[in-house]
């Protein structure tokens, strides 16, 4: 199955889909053949020996990222691909897609990757009334005009409902998650001292993501300092890009609680690096006030290591339930929670909870069903149409 990507960034520094459909390149052998249009400038850095065609359209000048060269590339070249899934919500991708598939025997799928979510139109309201005339004139019927539009659980398909009172798409939930790591846990780890020296041979805790406000990093912060006490033994470590600048106010806080010494801060990490930062960790935490899937929280399953999540986080209740990890309120008094739960287990209870998140990880968040469902919906769809 031949199937061509659409989004607007595979820069790693974008978060999760630019990391899944890295993964999802990678299933050539089971059918999963791709390939990548993107507004990236060719000359990016993190497109070099990517190890999948990427046609790389860019460079691009807003956010929305309209792009004259995506219509006729697509309509050129929709001919090699059975489908095209376009990857998030508000830029020209859909639009795009749309413009270029409508009226052909190409079908589409949406994946929302949840910025459909309700938070954003309680978080920032003033954003929301502006993104209303762009849904009635184009965004509501890319959905409509998708074969799919694709959710990664029932949590985020409801959700999805709630944003704008307009909403009638064909929605279907796919099972997603990660690839697991491969290669010695041990040397893993020693890759990731390198980038951190500071926390080798010291227990700790992992936030690994943006340093976002999205993400709960500054009620992670100032929780911690109300149990550093009690566990004079526990670090922190906070690994991500900061693009929103955040990351000096939030050392500024630890230094006022006087924890400043107990919080690393070695940026982004990627490849060796970031699996070992898995490895290292007694437990991964996100208390995100919304994550509709967190392939960071997949990712730390798949390491056996233990995850401490925001109820906003839509799998963390399916997780709680399979003994993987902790489920608290997304709000301060939630977050200390999480922390003084964890420092009260015992370290029988945390290895029990470890070996859990590996077994929930292989039952639920094998990247690789994502790719074979992908493979289903567009079978499907070509099936529907030689009948018709």
């Amino acid at each position: 199955m031949r199937i061509l990507h659409i989004m607007g960034t595979l820069n790693p520094a974008a978060g999760g889909p630019s990391q899944s459909v890295r993964v999802l390149m990678s299933y050539a052998s089971i059918g999963y053949v791709g390939e990548v249009a993107t507004f990236d400038d060719p000359a990016a850095s993190f497109l070099k020996d990517i190890g999948f065609p990427v046609h790389a359209l860019g460079p691009v000048n807003t956010t929305f990222g309209y792009n004259s060269r995506l219509v006729p590339w697509v309509k050129a070249n929709r001919h090699r691909f059975d489908g095209v899934v376009v990857n998030g919500l508000w830029q020209y991708c859909g639009m795009g897609a749309r413009r270029a598939l409508s009226g052909t025997d190409t079908p589409y799928l949406v994946f929302t990757h949840g910025m459909l979510d309700p938070y954003f139109k309680h978080a920032f309201p003033l954003k929301h009334l502006k993104k209303w005339p762009y849904w009635l004139l184009s965004e509501y019927w890319n959905l409509r005009g998708a074969y799919r539009v694709l959710f990664t659980s029932e949590a985020e398909k409801r959700l999805a409902e709630e944003s704008f009172r307009l909403h009638r798409w064909n929605p279907y939930v796919v099972p997603y998650g990660a690839k697991g790591p491969t290669g010695d846990p041990d040397l893993l780890k020693q890759t990731f001292f390198e980038k951190c020296p500071q926390v080798k041979d010291k227990r700790h805790l992992l936030f690994l993501g943006r340093i976002h406000r999205k993400k709960g990093c500054d009620m992670l912060i100032d929780s911690f300092a109300q149990v550093a006490a009690s566990d004079p033994d526990l670090h922190l470590v906070m690994v991500g890009p900061d693009q929103q600048r955040w990351s000096v106010e939030l050392q500024q806080t630890a230094a006022r609680a006087g924890i400043a010494d107990r919080i690393y801060w070695p940026g982004m990490v990627t490849g060796d690096a970031k699996w070992g930062a898995f490895y290292a960790a007694e437990a991964f935490i996100l208390p995100s006030h919304q994550e509709n899937f967190g392939i960071a929280v997949a990712e730390a399953m798949a390491c056996g290591t233990p995850v401490l999540l925001s109820d906003k986080v839509n799998i963390a209740e399916e997780i709680a339930s399979d003994g993987a990890g902790l489920m608290e309120l997304d709000t301060p008094e939630g977050t200390l929670n999480l922390l003084r739960r964890w420092i009260a287990m015992s370290p029988g209870e945390r290895g029990q909870m470890a070996e859990k998140a590996l077994h929930s990880f292989h039952l639920r968040y094998d990247m690789q069903q994502t790719a074979k469902t992908i493979i289903q919906i567009f079978e499907a769809a070509l099936q529907s149409q030689a009948k018709s």
